[in-house]
C-alpha cells in the first residue's frame, strides 16, 4: 500500500452520510485527523476549486485539500469485531476434507507447530491489509494458543500478532484476544494467558462449547479476567445441537461478577436450532446480563449443518431476535481462506450482504441496520473512543461509489476511498469504460433513466 499523504485539512463536499441523514448532502471538514465541522447542505454545492473524487487517478492527492464527493456515501471506518488473522491464508497447508468444524480444529492444531513466526506474521499482515483496503479501520482478532504443543509454539502467534499490531498502528486499530484452549485449561495454560496480557494483548477468549467441562473453563477465565481487569470474548455454542447452551453459564457469571458490557459472545449457532420457546428465555437472559454479540454468517453458513440430512440447519444465529432484545449485535468476517472457511477477503460489506441473505434482511430498514452492524455497533463492542461522524471525533472513514444503501448492497462497489489518521490510504482508480461505442451509448442511456438512478446529477 502506497504511503498516504498527510493533509492537515481535508474538506469534502456533496457527501451522503446515511448514519446521519441520507436525504441530504453534507460538507465535512477534517483537520489533523479529527472532524472539525459537519455542515448540512441545502442542495448540491458547485465549487470550481473542489476536485471531484472521480477525477483522481488512483494516487494520493499531494496538493488538493478540497474534494467533491458527487453524492457518494461515506461511512465511518468499518469495524470487524471477529477475525482470525493468524489462521488466514493457511488453506494451502491445512485442508478440511469433510468441511466440518471438528476437522478444521483438529487439522489446524496438528499443523500449527510447523508454522514459523514469520509465516504467521506474513499471513496476518496480508489479511489485515486486505481489510484496510476495503475500508476497515479497526479489527478484533482471536489468536490460537496451542499450549499443548509447548510454550514456544504457543508464543509464536502472540509475538507475531504484537508485531503486526505495532507495525500497522498508524493505519488500523487491532485488538488481540488469545483463545485459551478449553480442553487444556491447566495451571500452565492460565499462567501463559496471564503472561500474554502483560505482553500487551487486549483481552482473553476461548471456545468452551468444545470442552467436556465447559463451565470449569468459563469460571477460570472469568476469575483470571477479573483479576487482570480485561474483557472476555467467547466463541459460544458454535453447534447445531440445541442442547449446547454455554451462553447460559456465561450470562450467569457475567451477572454475578458485574461484568456487564465487558463480555462478548460470538457465533451462537445453537440458538438457531432451538424452538422459539427455548431460545426466547436465553436471549432475555443475555440482555439482562449485558452481553454483546457477534454473528459470523459466512463461516457458519459454510460449516454448520454438515451432519444433517435434509432439512439442513445453516447455523446463522437469530440476528433479528437478538437485536430486538436490545443486545448489541454485529456481523464480522471470521476466517479467510483457511480450513474453517475457504473463502472471504476481509470485506465487511460482503459479510453484511451475506447476513442479509441468511437473516432475510432486505427491507430498507434492514439495510440501514446492517450498515450499523459493521460500523457503530462493533465500535461499541470494541469500546472504540471518538468513533463516528461527529465534530471532535476521529475522521477515519471510507467513501463508496454508491449513493444509497440499496445501491451499495446491490453493486458492492470495489471503488472505495479510504482515509485514516489524517491521510488517504487508498484512492479509487478511475472508472473503466466500454471499448465498444454502442455499448457505451446504451450504458449511458440506461443510467440516465430516472427510475434507475434518481440521483444521476450527483454522480459527477
Amino acid at each position: 500500500m502506497e504511503e498516504g499523504i498527510r493533509l492537515s485539512k481535508t474538506v469534502l463536499h456533496n457527501v451522503r452520510v446515511p448514519l446521519l441523514d441520507e436525504n441530504r448532502l453534507y460538507t465535512l471538514v477534517a483537520e489533523n485527523g479529527t472532524w472539525s465541522a459537519i455542515i448540512p447542505q441545502d442542495g448540491i454545492s458547485h465549487l470550481p476549486d473542489a476536485r471531484p473524487l472521480d477525477h483522481l487517478d488512483g494516487g494520493c492527492p499531494e496538493t488538493s485539500d478540497r474534494f467533491d464527493a458527487g453524492g457518494k456515501m461515506l461511512l465511518p471506518g468499518l469495524v470487524d469485531a471477529h477475525m482470525h488473522l493468524d489462521k488466514s491464508f493457511s488453506l494451502p497447508f491445512v485442508g478440511n476434507h469433510s468441511g466440518t468444524l471438528e476437522e478444521a480444529v483438529r487439522n489446524y492444531a496438528a499443523a500449527c507447530p510447523s508454522f514459523s513466526k514469520d509465516m504467521i506474521r506474513q499471513r496476518m499482515m496480508r489479511a489485515a491489509l486486505l481489510a484496510v483496503s476495503f475500508g476497515t479501520s479497526a479489527i478484533r482478532t482471536h489468536l490460537d494458543v496451542h499450549v499443548e504443543a509447548g510454550r514456544e509454539v504457543a508464543m509464536r502467534t502472540i509475538e507475531a500478532a504484537l508485531e503486526v499490531k505495532e507495525a500497522l498502528k498508524p493505519y488500523v486499530t487491532i485488538q488481540l484476544f488469545p483463545m485459551i484452549p478449553q480442553q487444556h485449561v491447566t495451571p500452565a495454560a492460565m499462567e501463559l494467558a496471564e503472561e500474554t496480557v502483560r505482553m500487551g494483548v487486549d483481552g482473553l477468549g476461548g471456545a468452551p462449547h468444545l470442552s467436556d467441562e465447559p463451565e470449569t473453563g468459563i469460571d477460570r477465565l472469568f476469575r483470571l479476567a477479573e483479576r487482570l481487569g480485561c474483557p472476555l470474548d467467547f466463541h459460544t455454542d458454535e453447534s447445531d445441537d440445541p442442547s449446547v447452551r454455554t451462553v447460559v453459564h456465561i450470562a450467569n457469571r457475567t451477572k454475578a461478577l458485574g461484568f456487564a458490557g465487558r463480555v462478548t459472545v460470538d457465533h451462537l449457532c445453537s440458538l438457531a436450532a432451538m424452538s422459539d420457546g427455548e431460545a426466547e428465555p436465553i436471549i432475555r437472559l443475555m440482555a439482562e446480563a449485558g452481553l454483546k454479540a457477534v454473528s459470523l454468517p459466512g463461516a457458519n453458513l459454510y460449516l454448520q449443518g454438515r451432519h444433517d440430512n435434509y432439512p439442513v440447519r445453516r447455523g446463522v444465529t437469530r440476528i433479528r431476535d437478538i437485536a430486538a432484545a436490545g443486545i448489541p449485535i454485529a456481523v464480522a468476517s471470521d476466517n479467510i481462506h483457511d480450513p474453517f472457511h475457504p473463502f472471504g477477503r476481509g470485506d465487511l460489506l460482503l459479510i453484511a450482504l451475506i447476513a442479509a441473505y441468511a437473516a432475510h434482511m432486505g427491507s430498507p430498514a434492514d439495510m440501514r441496520m446492517l450498515l450499523r452492524m459493521i460500523t457503530e455497533v462493533p465500535a461499541g463492542i470494541l469500546g472504540l473512543p471518538e468513533y463516528g461522524v461527529r465534530e471532535g471525533y476521529k475522521a477515519d472513514f471510507v467513501i463508496f461509489d454508491a449513493d444509497s444503501p440499496e445501491m451499495l448492497f446491490t453493486m458492492l462497489p470495489d471503488r472505495r476511498w479510504v482515509h485514516h489518521g489524517g491521510r488517504w490510504l487508498k484512492i479509487a482508480a478511475p472508472r473503466s469504460g466500454w471499448n465498444e461505442s454502442a455499448l457505451k451509448r446504451h450504458w449511458e442511456e440506461a443510467f440516465a433513466a430516472p427510475d434507475l438512478n434518481r440521483r444521476k446529477e450527483l454522480a459527477g
